[in-house]
């Protein structure tokens, strides 16, 4: 068990794992969740676990083991998470010891739990509402739970008719899946969770423009503050600015191509799935090869290519190639802004 701690101590948040950083502090821990939400504004959150009512009781652990609720009665608590994103603050009350660590367990539906990801160490410096910051994933349906470093360790529990919590001993590794050990009827652990939803985007206006990029798009949707990117397929913003939780502006940038994208938006929470109405058309000019065309189906085929007819040149030739197209500039292939003019000359009849 004491092997077990020491490499908990050196841990670095992941969902299914923990890579391993020795000696890292709980004062750097703290620092690196702080510079991850940024000086910007925070985006709204929504709270998992219990409401942390008054009144409890701090209670020994009694061997380290990893404790969540199982029910919660209160109107408006979330027992598991409503949304996919990440947690970033986390509550005890009545916790004294410790350093404790928090833990996301996903419910297999057979009445077994997955540890899918646990936090950085975390000493409480009293017994009454301790916050931390943290930044570890959690999906729709997960629960959170505590795990103590000693048997020692008190952690709030409180009674509350329709409420209870259990037990997994020993704490599961991340990535195993255990069922509980203990269960406990009328009473709730002190334990709750700040989640920030992941980026979800709703529209995007305009939905199209040049392939040479510079058009100015509105994004709009939900959870957008602290987002650290925005991509249009694979291509980061030329810019971007969040002008507020449900709003972004962003600069497209250059692609090679004519085509849709999905635009994308990404914070700690995550990056925004992919849904029908974040897609962006970039046009283009693509010269269309018009060499040998009668001067009419020349003219269709670059407007139809994005593209405008530009000077119609009337030049010497073969009367096998008279009112045909001879030459063209640019060269067919070439992508251009839509709306590039394009050049030809045409034999005379």
């Amino acid at each position: 068990m004491e092997c077990r701690m020491q490499h908990r101590m050196g841990s670095i948040e992941t969902g299914k794992g923990r890579g391993r950083t020795r000696g890292l502090s709980i004062a750097l821990a703290t620092a690196f969740a702080v510079a991850l939400l940024g000086g910007t504004a925070q985006a709204s959150t929504v709270t998992v676990g219990s409401v942390l009512p008054p009144g409890s009781v701090p209670t020994e652990f009694k061997t380290v083991q990893t404790m969540f609720n199982t029910a919660l009665p209160e109107a408006g608590a979330n027992l598991a998470s409503p949304v996919n994103g990440a947690i970033v603050r986390w509550r005890v009350q009545g916790a004294k010891g410790g350093p404790f660590y928090l833990r996301v367990l996903h419910p297999n539906g057979k009445g077994a739990y997955e540890a899918t990801g646990t936090s950085l160490p975390a000493t409480p410096s009293g017994e009454g509402l301790q916050t931390f910051s943290t930044n570890l994933p959690i999906q729709t349906g997960d629960l959170i739970g505590i795990d103590p470093t000693n048997t020692t360790d008190e952690i709030g529990i409180v009674g509350a008719a329709g409420a209870s919590y259990a037990t997994i001993f020993p704490p599961p590794f991340n990535g195993s899946t255990l069922a509980p050990s203990t269960t406990e009827a009328g009473s709730q652990i002190e334990l709750s969770a700040e989640v920030q939803p992941t980026p979800a985007i709703t529209e995007v206006t305009p939905t199209f423009g040049s392939v040479k990029g510079g058009t100015e798009v509105t994004i709009t949707g939900s959870s957008f503050n602290g987002a650290s990117a925005v991509k249009f397929g694979t291509v980061p913003a030329a810019a971007f600015k969040v002008e507020s939780d449900t709003q972004i502006t962003a600069t497209t940038p250059a692609v090679a191509k004519p085509g849709k994208l999905d635009i994308t938006v990404t914070s700690l929470a995550g990056t925004s799935p992919k849904v029908r109405a974040d897609t962006f058309t970039y046009t283009a000019c693509v010269v269309p090869g018009l060499n040998g065309k009668k001067l009419k189906v020349a003219k269709n085929r670059i407007r139809g290519a994005g593209c405008k007819v530009g000077k119609v040149k009337k030049v010497a030739g073969p009367a096998r190639k008279a009112g045909k197209v001879v030459k063209q500039r640019p060269k067919a292939g070439k992508i251009l802004a839509p709306g590039a003019k394009v050049n030809i000359q045409v034999v005379k009849k």
